[in-house]
């Protein structure tokens, strides 16, 4: 990889000066003896644009840094789902109209939904893939190269997954904000452990390889 932009542990007892908040949550704190940022969501909380049912909202928890670089961005999360719903991992947003969000999605105590929900010019679209809800560690990656990304996945952060490849209807070298996000759509108080997040900055001869080759 080429140089990195961030590496936030959360093992300092504050946040890395790069790193703000929009939508903070009510109850969050950084957990420096087990090296985690530790958050709650609050009430009625989601990132969702008008698809199928005319809904928008955009009031989700995000920790996020800027960049008009290309990057890889990784982080490991670990949820405690109270509603339908609950979600934590991984975004990239331009503006309330363009941005793409990646977790799993509790639905109940078997099944969930892991996915990524890509939002172009002001709508919604999400893909998804049916996985068995397990109170365990995931892994997410979002790769960004111009107006393009890449989002996968892994339950050991060793072996990845493809979840999507996605556009982005904005300018090749925006600046985007990119970071760990977390809602409760139909809930709240759900509880979420982020371990670390780290931002990637790619080499010119990397983005000249395919997603898959970008180790």
């Amino acid at each position: 990889m080429g140089e990195l932009m961030l590496e936030e542990t959360f093992n300092s007892g504050k946040l890395n000066s790069l790193l703000h908040w929009r939508c903070e949550p009510t109850k969050w704190f950084i957990d420096k003896t087990n090296s985690r940022l530790v958050l709650e969501t609050d009430q009625e909380t989601d990132y969702w644009q008008k698809t199928h049912y005319g809904f928008e909202v955009d009031n989700g928890h995000f920790l996020f840094m800027e960049t008009d670089k290309n990057f890889r961005m990784t982080t490991k999360v670990k949820t405690f789902p109270k509603s339908k719903y609950d979600q934590a991992g991984l975004m990239i947003r331009y503006s309330q109209d363009e941005w793409v969000k990646t977790a799993c999605e509790y639905i109940s105590k078997d099944s969930s939904k892991l996915g990524a929900v890509v939002t172009n010019r002001g709508y919604s679209d999400w893909s998804t893939q049916k996985v068995d809800y397990k109170e365990t560690n995931l892994y997410f990656r979002i790769s960004r190269i111009a107006q393009n990304c890449y989002v996968d996945f892994s339950w050991d952060g060793k072996d990845w997954s493809q979840i999507r490849i996605a556009h982005l209807d904005i300018p090749r070298e925006a600046y985007i904000s990119a970071g760990l996000f977390a809602c409760s759509p139909q809930g709240k108080d759900q509880t979420v452990h982020f371990e670390f997040l780290t931002v990637e900055e790619l080499s010119s001869d990397q983005m000249k390889l395919t997603f898959n080759q970008i180790k």
